[in-house]
């Protein structure tokens, strides 16, 4: 855009350090800036880019034509090509245009992909010439079997392979391998914007343009006004569609003209409900949207799709000030054509001499002037006024055309040019990039910042009302800081026991990571000692035991081998828990008391008591408790392995069965050869009954006897701890009272130095505010001025006002 004015030439630094007061908010942090940004972004750009957006056939560049009244971009029925068109301002004298070639790799990307569509066999190297020929033979085809090349997708996919191939054939010296080239308009010996213009626009040409530049005169471009002609939303190929997404959707868009076929066609497409709500998700855009019902022409003529457009547009576009109906083709050659004259039979020989050419030498009719000869006998415009026109059927479309503008002349083009609906979008569009773009990119960024300003302006007068309510003088602040004295310590004594409640609830939810991986330990070590056990058992040993201790007897039985094993076992066990459990335990409260250190309400106790008041040594005291609870509980729990399992004996089990098997074979004598000989069946017998009975204890009831001898032992202490730090109110006083005076004169000026940080800041807030005031007032948007805080500090200085302060204060307070 131009230059801002001069009251706006800081603006950027302005709302910057608004919100940069804004960040230095802790509790403002999640205050979402980015709308700020964006409005200030636009605000403030040089450039303002208004790009056309819409489906093939959709009128797109013709439109812009139409605004322009100059033509500048290709036009084609059917689809158009994938190249971005971007038009900006320049003097008269520096009118130029800048081409930017696709790469020979894209062009074979868009060839392979159309080739698939239409079902041909992919052309390997476009620089065939026989394959290439044979490509262009098939397409024709395409085209001819469907009735031509507007008639269906298919035949307009092959026409854009037409396209493509005659526009690499054609421009094969300026088309790199792999990059894109980039060529000025003196390159290709042009000396003016028509006839770079008129190259570009050609359709074999404009197919292998990857992107075109125009620089010309226009006052619709001023002000850095940027019209940006995009491919068609659903074109032959799917990256060009996708280029015009991306395009929707980057921030550097800025409004959008979304040209709607529905006046030809009666419904939106999937396609254009997309691009809506596309549009409507980019901040960037807002409601900068023209809604442009082209081909409105087509309506004239058919009743049905007239209503059908109407309701559409009162059902789903009543709320938008920005629809047109507009016919691109009859405005702007309606444009075109007011220069003519019957010398050149009204632009047959100038405007279109081009496109009437036959190729058997007949003269062509161009689209124009069928459409011109149907508005004026069809389309009822006319049937009130005072043109009385007719077509005879005895004259060709050209001569009815010459003879119709040789009666009527400029006034009937007005005429036509005034029902195109070119002229009101115009009108419109000029209007609101000429007089209403900056002024409402201006109040979209005052009301964006407002909010951030309200926040702030609260939030100050929030903190600054706790830190006015603090004692100003010392003696005072003791007094209030000994009165709050019970009110802490019984605060601290609730926080220890929350504490302790939340740790105990991790257990017991198996969330605490650090215990889990202790049990699991203990765990580990269960059925590591078991295995090495049953590995390493004697049977003589156990034999030996036996007879031992039945000196009258010179054998034993089974059973009392087995009897010896389950003592055996069951000791050795035990000694695993006893210890494991007691490590678990011993890590369970140094980190218990680690976590207890690093609160705040521990950093807390130890400012009002100068100590811990007891915590520490209770939980050491308590860890005694509970070690000597569990190593209980692991005696009895191993205790009962001694025991055989319930099922142990069970008919139909396995262990019966092993049970029977080992007991055959130590029947067989009655020397002690027969049992040690058994000493694998014996170990797996003790192995099918122990390994339930751990696992059942490691996995289950050992766990639950954990769980609830801590919670059991540490929920009530911290009750009888948290009763106990409240009784500790005298010493807490005795206490304070010596470190009060010191906190007291570095806390009165603390506060004295917030105050003046306050002042600081509130001068930078309010120096920005009026700054961006004054520009805000330059554009006339008096209802949209930002608040700004007046003076509100006590003349005579005292520590108080009405609220408002930095960062950090609350924290202090």
């Amino acid at each position: 855009m131009s230059d801002l004015p001069l009251q706006c030439k800081n603006l950027k630094e302005q709302v910057e350090s608004i919100l940069q007061l804004l960040q230095q908010e802790p509790t403002l942090h999640s205050q979402d800036i980015t709308p700020v940004q964006t409005s200030l972004t636009k605000a403030i750009s040089p450039k303002f880019e208004i790009v056309f957006a819409g489906a093939f056939s959709a009128g797109k560049s013709m439109l812009i034509n139409a605004l322009l009244e100059r033509e500048l971009l290709y036009s084609a029925e059917g689809h158009a090509t994938g190249t971005e068109c971007k038009i900006e301002y320049a003097d008269v004298d520096k009118e130029r245009v800048v081409l930017t070639f696709l790469s020979e790799v894209e062009i074979r990307e868009q060839v392979v992909y159309l080739c698939q569509q239409l079902e041909f066999k992919t052309l390997p190297n476009i620089n065939q010439e026989t394959d290439l020929i044979d490509l262009l033979l098939r397409s024709d085809k395409v085209i001819q079997q469907e009735g031509g090349e507007s008639k269906s997708e298919r035949a307009k996919q092959a026409k854009a392979l037409i396209l493509l191939l005659e526009g690499y054939v054609a421009n094969r010296d300026r088309i790199n391998t792999v990059n894109n080239a980039t060529y000025s308009m003196e390159q290709f010996n042009f000396s003016n914007l028509k006839e770079a213009a008129g190259y570009a626009r050609r359709g074999s040409n404009s197919a292998v343009l990857k992107r075109i530049e125009y620089y010309c005169n226009h006052p619709l471009l001023q002000d850095g006004n940027v019209i940006i002609d995009t491919p068609g939303i659903d074109a032959p190929v799917e990256k060009d569609a996708q280029l015009t997404y991306a395009k929707i959707q980057h921030p550097d868009t800025s409004a959008v003209v979304c040209v709607l076929k529905p006046a030809s066609a009666g419904d939106m497409t999937k396609e254009e409900t997309e691009l809506l709500e596309l549009m409507r998700q980019n901040g960037g855009v807002r409601d900068r949207v023209f809604y442009i019902f082209n081909r409105i022409d087509e309506t004239w003529y058919n009743t049905q799709l007239r209503q059908r457009l109407d309701d559409l547009i009162n059902g789903q576009f009543g709320n938008s000030n920005k629809v047109y109906k507009t016919s691109g083709l009859l405005g702007f050659y309606g444009s075109q054509i007011k220069q003519t004259s019957q010398r050149d039979r009204f632009g047959l020989d100038s405007v279109f001499a081009e496109s009437i050419k036959g190729l058997d030498g007949k003269e062509e009719t161009p689209q124009f002037v069928y459409a011109f000869n149907n508005y004026c006998v069809n389309s009822g415009k006319l049937s009130t006024t005072k043109f009385r026109v007719s077509v005879n059927g005895y004259e060709t479309p050209n001569q009815n055309y010459v003879r119709i503008l040789g009666d009527w002349g400029n006034e009937l083009i007005e005429k036509l040019i005034q029902d195109s609906g070119t002229d009101e979008f115009r009108t419109a569009i000029t209007r609101y990039l000429t007089e209403e773009k900056r002024p409402q990119l201006f109040k979209n960024l005052a009301d964006d910042l407002e909010d951030v300003c309200i926040k702030l302006k609260k939030h100050y007068q929030s903190v600054q009302r706790n830190l006015d309510s603090q004692p100003q003088e010392i003696e005072t602040m003791k007094a209030q800081e000994l009165q709050r004295l019970n009110q802490q310590l019984q605060q601290i004594g609730k926080e220890f026991s929350e504490h302790i409640t939340e740790e105990v609830n991790l257990i017991i939810n198996n969330s605490c990571d650090a215990f889990e991986t202790d049990f699991k330990q203990l765990q580990s070590r269960m059925i590591r000692r078991l295995d090495e056990l049953l590995d390493t058992f004697s049977v003589a040993y156990a034999y030996r035991r036996a007879t031992i201790s039945h000196p009258r007897n010179a054998t034993a039985p089974l059973i009392a081998i087995l009897v010896e094993a389950f003592y055996y076992l069951a000791n050795q066990l035990e000694d695993i828990l006893v210890e494991s459990s007691q490590q678990v335990v011993a890590n369970y409260f140094q980190r218990l008391i680690d976590k207890i250190r690093k609160s705040e309400y521990y950093r807390q106790l130890y400012r009002l008591l100068d100590n811990d008041g007891g915590i520490e040594q209770e939980i050491r005291n308590l860890e005694k408790s509970v070690t000597q609870a569990l190593v209980s509980a692991a005696s009895v729990e191993c205790d009962r392995f001694v025991r055989e399992s319930p099922r142990f004996y069970d008919e139909g089990t396995f262990s019966i069965y092993q049970f029977r098997q080992t007991l055959s074979q130590t029947s067989q004598g009655y020397d002690a050869e027969s049992i040690v000989e058994a000493e694998p069946a014996i170990r797996q017998l003790l192995k099918l009954d122990f390994e339930p009975k751990v696992s059942q204890t490691i996995r289950k009831s050992f766990r639950q006897t954990i769980n609830q001898t801590l919670k059991t032992q540490l929920l009530p202490m911290a009750d009888q701890q948290a009763d106990e730090i409240l009784q500790q109110y005298p010493q807490a006083r005795a206490y304070l009272e010596k470190t009060l005076q010191q906190e007291a004169e570095e806390k009165i000026a603390n506060n004295q130095r917030l105050l003046s940080v306050v002042e600081e800041n509130i001068a930078a807030y309010n120096s920005a505010a009026s700054s961006i005031n004054s520009c805000l007032q330059s554009m006339q948007l008096y209802d949209h001025l930002l608040p700004v805080i007046d003076d509100l500090f006590d003349p005579v200085g005292k520590f108080t006002n009405n609220g408002f302060v930095i960062s950090g204060i609350e924290q202090n307070i």
